[in-house]
């Protein structure tokens, strides 16, 4: 399934949908009363509620509903993680491409580089990201497969991993490179605005194999970065293996896998995120998350 977040009708009151063929929105709460069936009224509940609740959603969408065109709504972001674990140079040019332009190790890891975005920095479809020149003159992006995690994970086995994913999204790691503050980044990446994510979460089932996904993204049009999961440094089975070996992983919390090379700080010139900039970023069997860039001076 295709699962969002999302706003009709003028309410501000965010409803939980499901993205069907034709670019058709279908009302998963409204289903669900219509039926007499019990379901969360959010992605994260649902997520939390576990197997039997993503069952009823599966049969509220099997009965033909009745529902709205996507460009009739409003996406937010699907959910607010719990926690966001940033997973730093894990594409082997992204290395090297760190390495020659923000002063990094030039040697490839040996185990996975993690750092935390808080979920005040998650913003949703459309929705801008915040350019304060007062605090970055090097505002940059990076394209990167999200993983939602399902069930609680703590000292999970990398042959287990997978099946504590719920399933799979997009997060833009935006970046204020000047900003790292004695090598530390949560200032870099943490502020607000600086994890966009979206536009929908794709269920596990429909991804079978999430290292052979392409990705890419455009700045105004133009490609910046493309490239395949399947280039991570450290696949997805073991950043889950390695992040939950210290930290419990609960429902609805967000691993940003990494981010390919071909971000602006590697550009020759570096060439940097300014207002009216418009970001989209694209991976295969998920869609496309675009946002603008505002002056929030």
């Amino acid at each position: 399934m295709h699962l969002l977040t999302y706003l009709a009708d003028g309410d501000d009151t965010p409803r939980l949908g499901a993205l069907l063929a034709g670019d058709r929105v279908a009302d998963l709460t409204a289903l669900a009363d219509a039926a007499g069936a019990q379901l969360p009224d959010s992605l994260l509940g649902l997520i939390s509620a576990g197997d039997p609740a993503l069952a009823t959603a599966r049969r509220l969408v099997a009965g033909s509903p009745d529902t709205r065109p996507l460009a009739e709504v409003s996406l937010r972001a699907p959910l607010r993680p719990g926690k966001i674990v940033g997973v730093g140079l894990n594409y082997v040019e992204h290395v090297a491409e760190s390495h020659r332009t923000l002063d990094t190790d030039r040697e490839l890891p040996d185990r996975p580089v993690l750092f935390g975005k808080p979920s005040t920095a998650v913003t949703g479809p459309g929705q801008p990201i915040r350019h304060n020149a007062n605090l970055t003159k090097q505002l940059d992006w990076e394209c990167e497969l999200a993983v939602v995690i399902g069930e609680p994970a703590f000292q999970v086995a990398e042959r287990d991993a997978l099946r504590h994913v719920f399933g799979y999204s997009i997060v833009n790691d935006i970046s204020a490179r000047d900003q790292r503050r004695s090598g530390q980044w949560f200032f870099s990446k943490g502020q607000d605005s600086y994890a966009p994510f979206g536009p929908v979460v794709v269920t596990a089932d429909e991804i079978p194999d999430p290292q052979r996904l392409d990705l890419s993204l455009k700045v105004n049009g133009e490609l910046r970065q493309d490239s395949n999961t399947r280039h991570m440094l450290f696949g997805i089975a073991r950043l889950i293996a390695d992040i939950s070996s210290g930290v419990t992983l609960e429902p609805g919390d967000v691993i940003a896998t990494g981010s390919p090379s071909g971000v602006g700080a590697g550009m020759v010139p570096p060439q940097f995120l300014q207002p009216g900039d418009l970001v989209e970023a694209t991976i295969e069997r998920i869609g496309t998350l675009a946002n603008p860039v505002i002056d929030a001076r």
